[in-house]
């Protein structure tokens, strides 16, 4: 049986929801799925309805038996470095519809890491607690929930980003960078389709500055190639850092070199970074033609001037930052205006 949580909401595994999707249930009018559809058949029979887009995968929305159930099925698997946090917002917003419609039953495989994070998430928006307070309430009916550590490090960005995931924010952008390297470490197929806009062409330009009509500000700084004048990055791409701070989020990450350690030291951390990091764009097609390698040369799509270099496995910045993945502009290399 499923364990209710709060009022009108239930966590469960993948036998509390066959159980309810075959037989029905008096009480359960939502159900939330946190599985890869491939890994489960029953979910996908007899139901209806469509799917949309987030992150880097999809969300599902069916209808089950005689349309009284309303269901949402999400691509997650249970490991460290999979993307929760693109997909948090839907959840939580399906979540608070169901529970005023009827009741909620939010299930994975076994009950403990996705779906748990999932509820985890919902309660620190809800009712503004804490990563360790939502998760500390939710063990008060279930004890046996456990996160695991890649989920519990998206659930407190989504703390610091105030229960609401915000893609300007450098929280949300360096992370981002991170899924991209996860895939590429595991052999997945980059889609550039997916990189940034290309700041450079007018209509992509507008899409991206907010005019004053808008309620934004005008004059945003973007960065031109230094010889032929073309837009090759926007401020709000830039990926920021701390200067000497490498980071620490999964293991592929963290360098453990002494040489490299004695090199940070010596540089000073008063200087100013000489390279720009920012996000991929499409305009780097130098990323696609180097997939193999895994790192190359960044030049200007217009002039082919050298900008910069691209590098899967990181790449130091002159104030000891490692930055992974690296996409790189040398300051020598570009102007900065407004737009």
């Amino acid at each position: 049986m499923p364990y209710l949580v709060r009022e009108n909401l239930f966590l469960g595994n993948i036998r509390d929801a066959t159980e309810v999707i075959r037989n029905g249930s008096k009480e359960i009018t939502h159900i939330l799925c946190a599985i890869p559809t491939k890994e489960i058949k029953v979910y996908d029979a007899g139901s209806v309805g469509g799917s949309a887009s987030v992150g880097d995968g999809s969300i599902s929305f069916r209808a089950g038996k005689d349309l009284k159930l309303e269901r949402m099925g999400v691509p997650l698997r249970d490991r460290h470095d999979e993307n929760l946090l693109d997909y948090l917002d839907a959840c939580v917003d399906f979540i608070d519809k169901g529970r005023k419609k009827g009741s909620v039953l939010v299930h994975c495989f076994a009950g403990v890491s996705r779906s748990a994070s999932i509820i985890t998430a919902y309660l620190m928006r809800t009712e503004h607690l804490s990563q360790e307070d939502a998760l500390g309430s939710l063990r008060q009916s279930c004890e046996f929930v456990c996160p695991n550590d890649g989920f519990l490090h998206q659930l407190k960005m989504y703390e610091e980003m105030g229960f609401k995931v915000d893609r300007a924010s450098p929280i949300y952008k360096s992370f981002r960078l991170k899924v991209l390297g996860e895939s590429y470490h595991h052999g997945d197929k980059i889609d550039s389709s997916k990189f940034g806009a290309d700041p450079g062409l007018p209509g992509e330009v507008a899409s991206g500055v907010k005019t004053a009509q808008n309620g934004g500000k005008t004059g945003t700084p973007a960065f031109r190639c230094k010889k032929c004048r073309r837009i090759v990055a926007l401020q709000d791409d830039v990926v920021d850092h701390i200067p000497g701070e490498g980071e620490k989020s999964f293991e592929w990450r963290k360098r453990k070199s002494s040489n490299l350690s004695r090199k940070s030291s010596n540089l000073s951390e008063d200087s100013e970074c000489s390279s720009i990091f920012v996000e991929p764009q499409r305009w780097m097609t130098a990323v696609d033609e180097g997939a193999l390698e895994g790192k190359g040369k960044l030049s200007c799509a217009h002039c082919e001037a050298r900008l910069g270099y691209f590098n899967w496995s990181g790449s130091q910045c002159s104030c000891g930052s490692w930055i992974t993945p690296a996409f790189q502009l040398h300051r020598s290399r570009v102007d900065v205006s407004t737009v």
